[in-house]
C-alpha cells in the first residue's frame, strides 16, 4: 500500500491504495466531473502534495509542491505512464522520481502575510483547546480543523478568526500533533478497533466510527450505511469521540435492524467478542438497552488529513 490518500474531482477520497490502483485512477481520468486527481501523504502535511490534471484529448499536467512557495514545480506529458511512475515514486518516496518528465517552476505570487490573531488569553486558551480536542479525536482533516478554528468563537456580527490565521492556527496544532505521533510504536488501540469494527462488517454488521454527532442523529442516519442483508449496526458519534480522547473510554452503540431484544443482545455479544479477539477490553453487563463500554483505552489515532 502507498502511505497517501488520493481524492478525485468527484469528491471521493481512496485511502492507502495500492500502486495499481492509483494506475487505474491516473488512467480513468479525462472526462466532466472527473479530471484531477490530488495526492497528499499520510498523515497530510501543509503545502506538500502531487497533483495530476488532464482533459480527453490533451496532455497530462502534473504538479507537486514540497513545502515553500518556491518548491512548487509542473511538467506536461502526453503518457499516463509517465505520470503513474511520477506520481508513485513521488507516494514512495524514492531517489530519482522526478525523472522521467521536464519541471518548470510555478510562480503563484507573492505570499500574503497572515496577521497574528488578536485574542484576548481567555478566547485564544478555549480555542486551541477545543481544536486540539478535535485534533487528539484523530478523524479531522487539516481543513476540518481550520474550518473550526474560524467558526469556534463566532458570536453574532463578530468572527474574530479569519480563514488564513483559522488555517495557520490548525496547521501548527496539527504539526505538533505529527511529531507526537512519530514517536509512538506499534498499533494503537484506535487501530485495534478499526481491525475489530472491519471485523464485523465483514460478518454482516454496518460499523461505523465517528459516525454522526450524536446519538438521535447516528440512530436516525446508520440505516442508510449498511447493505441490504446487514443484520445489525455498532457505531460511535463524534462526542464519544470527544470522551475516548479525554481519556473516559470509548461507548458503543448498537441494535438489531429487525428491532428486537433478542437481536440486539446477541449482537452486543458479537461485539464484544470482537472487541476481545483484538485486545481491547469492554464492560458490558448483557442488557441489549445498554451501552457496550470500552475501557481503559488509550487513545493515539493516527492522522491521515
Amino acid at each position: 500500500m502507498l502511505e497517501i490518500a488520493v481524492e478525485r474531482e468527484t469528491g471521493e477520497r481512496h485511502i492507502r491504495v495500492p500502486a495499481e490502483e492509483l494506475a487505474a485512477l491516473v488512467r480513468r481520468i479525462g472526462g466532466d466531473g472527473d479530471r484531477f486527481l490530488v495526492l497528499q501523504r499520510i498523515p497530510d502535511l501543509p503545502d506538500v502534495f502531487a497533483q495530476v490534471w488532464h482533459e480527453a484529448g490533451g496532455d497530462h499536467t502534473v504538479e507537486y509542491r514540497d513545502g515553500a512557495a518556491d518548491r512548487h514545480f509542473r511538467a506536461s506529458t502526453e503518457d499516463p505512464g509517465a505520470v503513474t511512475a511520477v506520481l508513485t515514486g513521488w507516494a514512495r518516496q524514492e531517489a530519482g522520481w522526478h525523472s522521467g518528465v521536464a519541471w518548470s517552476p510555478l510562480d503563484l505570487g507573492p505570499v500574503r502575510e497572515v496577521p497574528p490573531l488578536d485574542l484576548g488569553e481567555e478566547e485564544r486558551v478555549e480555542l486551541e483547546r477545543r481544536v486540539r480536542e478535535v485534533l487528539v479525536g484523530g478523524y479531522a482533516s487539516r481543513a476540518e480543523l481550520a474550518e473550526l478554528a474560524e467558526d469556534h468563537l463566532v458570536s453574532g456580527d463578530r468572527r474574530p478568526v479569519s480563514r488564513e490565521q483559522a488555517r495557520v492556527l490548525a496547521d501548527r496544532l496539527w504539526l505538533e500533533r505529527v511529531a507526537e505521533q512519530a514517536e509512538w510504536r506499534g498499533e494503537t488501540d484506535p487501530e485495534r478497533l478499526t481491525r475489530a469494527f472491519t471485523a464485523l462488517r465483514e460478518a454482516g454488521v454496518t460499523a461505523r466510527e465517528n459516525f454522526a454527532c450524536c446519538r438521535n442523529c447516528g440512530h436516525s442516519e446508520i440505516g442508510g450505511e449498511g447493505g441490504p442483508d446487514a443484520r445489525g449496526f455498532v457505531y460511535f458519534h463524534t462526542q464519544c469521540t470527544d470522551s475516548a480522547a479525554a481519556g473516559r473510554g470509548l461507548m458503543l452503540l448498537y441494535g438489531g435492524f429487525d428491532g428486537s431484544s433478542g437481536t440486539t443482545a446477541a449482537l452486543g455479544h458479537e461485539i464484544v467478542a470482537a472487541l476481545d479477539a483484538v485486545g481491547l477490553r469492554t464492560e458490558w453487563d448483557g442488557d441489549p438497552t445498554r451501552a457496550v463500554t470500552v475501557t481503559p483505552l488509550d487513545w493515539r489515532r493516527r492522522l491521515v488529513g
